[in-house]
């Protein structure tokens, strides 16, 4: 990816790029829409990622050049002020105007792109993309961000910009990946913690090829979650996030709240609680506890929080019938996209073409199926 990327750069620019980077995309393995609820997760940085060489341009015009896709866009660096509805380089111009606000400079710049990442599947290209772009364009602005603060300014980009009120789950996960290792990120503390993944399993991603835009769904998620904190408040004067509450903290508070909006906090309150369980798993090696933690996700999901769909539903329910899985669920903010699951590494790539065989036959559509390793966080090629 490093020598096309230099090399196409060069070929169009007549120069080599100032620099190279790469962000990863990630699973996420448990904790599903606890990250804005200052909640914990487990994620997964993975070898897919976005590949990024850029250097200066003349004048104001900005190029990105996408030779994955052979989506070619220039923008003025000083016209940002208006987002271009459903266009991808919202990603991009959001993170010059979030890096503005924080007093950096950003230059007038030339990019071409290479991602391997699939797009609105659920494992987070749009952070790839904003982590691989952040890290260029501070360098080519003469700063060299903390990770954290490169975090922010992704999510400020897609909550200012875009529009998507996520929370930093997917930079995270995209910045602090470790090779062999799960990300374990507490979202009220902002630490971040690298797991062991356990010897002899592997994660194979399938893609049930429905395309999800989840801006207006997830917005709506979030919104029930709010409303949930500020009626517990009363209940509960500690409370400042679902992370506060406990399951029978929000049982015995059922009545005060609507009935949508104590399904969707139920759904986070027992997110936590299962990743605080899979850590223990994690810990005493216990895989199988760990895999029947991601089936009680996916059930929580579809059951209570209304992210689900029936081509995920139907993988779920494909891996529960083989023995080779420990667990399987959806993966990122749902409504379409992949499921993750959890196998045995020596029968991966059969299992892989079993539950492809099984999602073709009953649903009449080709999903496509890949074999995922941790990876490294982001960084320069």
């Amino acid at each position: 990816m490093r020598e096309r990327i230099e090399n196409v750069f060069a070929e169009r620019f007549g120069q080599p790029p100032a620099v190279m980077t790469r962000a990863p995309g990630r699973l996420e393995i448990l904790g599903n829409h606890t990250d804005y609820n200052e909640g914990t997760v487990l994620s997964v940085a993975v070898d897919r990622a976005m590949h990024v060489a850029a250097g200066l341009a003349p004048g104001r015009l900005c190029t990105l050049i996408d030779i994955g896709t052979g989506c070619e866009r220039t923008f003025d660096i000083n016209d940002l002020e208006h987002p271009e509805k459903g266009d991808w380089t919202n990603y991009i111009k959001g993170l010059i105007v979030e890096m503005r606000q924080r007093g950096i400079t950003v230059p007038a710049f030339r990019a071409i792109l290479l991602g391997t990442v699939p797009i609105a599947a659920g494992m987070s290209s749009s952070a790839a993309l904003e982590m691989a772009m952040t890290l260029a364009l501070s360098r080519l602005a003469g700063v060299e961000l903390p990770w954290l603060e490169a975090a922010r300014i992704g999510q400020a980009c897609e909550n200012n910009y875009v529009g998507a009120q996520t929370g930093l789950l997917d930079q995270f996960s995209s910045l602090k990946g470790k090779a062999g290792c799960l990300v374990y990120s507490d979202f009220r503390s902002l630490q971040v913690e690298n797991v062991p993944i356990p010897a002899g399993t592997a994660f194979v991603v399938v893609n049930s090829m429905v395309k999800h835009n989840l801006t207006n769904e997830y917005n709506e998620r979030r919104q029930a979650c709010e409303e949930a904190v500020r009626v517990l408040q009363r209940v509960y004067p500690g409370v400042k996030a679902l992370r506060d509450v406990s399951p029978a903290q929000l049982a015995a508070a059922k009545k005060e709240l609507k009935p949508v909006v104590y399904r969707r906090a139920s759904h986070v309150v027992g997110e936590i609680s299962r990743v605080a369980q899979g850590i223990e798993s994690l810990a005493s090696g216990d895989i199988v506890q760990f895999g029947q933690l991601m089936f009680a996700s996916h059930d929580s999901s579809r059951e209570i929080f209304a992210n689900s769909s029936r081509e995920l539903d139907m993988l779920v329910e494909i891996a529960r019938e083989l023995p080779a899985a420990y667990g399987a669920r959806l993966s990122g903010g749902g409504f379409g996209g992949i499921t993750v699951h959890l196998v045995q590494a020596e029968q991966a790539t059969a299992y892989a073409e079993e539950v492809a065989d099984r999602y073709r036959s009953q649903s009449g559509q080709t999903a496509e199926t890949m074999i995922c390793t941790a990876a490294d966080g982001a960084g320069l090629l």
